[in-house]
């Protein structure tokens, strides 16, 4: 499901309540925080669209591809 957009990786995760789109957006600030490297985010009540770009190369970075798949291990984990 990650879709790559031109110059970013984008995806839509969902969620069943505000609760829980809250609580991945948290663990989601703790890995850009440990990784150096902060998507933009979109959140709503029930789903949250990450992108991910690096604006220092005008692109995709490898930085990029590691974040998305890491923020994709959390979903999948039950986030």
């Amino acid at each position: 499901e990650l879709a790559e957009v031109g110059t970013a990786i984008t995806r839509t995760f969902r969620f069943a309540d505000y609760y829980r789109t809250l609580a991945f957006v948290n663990a989601l600030a703790w890995i850009a925080h440990r990784e150096d490297h902060h998507p933009d985010l979109g959140v709503h009540y029930d789903r949250v669209v990450v992108r991910y770009s690096t604006h220092d190369v005008g692109g995709l970075s490898e930085n990029d591809f590691i974040c998305a798949a890491k923020a994709a291990q959390l979903y999948d984990q039950g986030a």
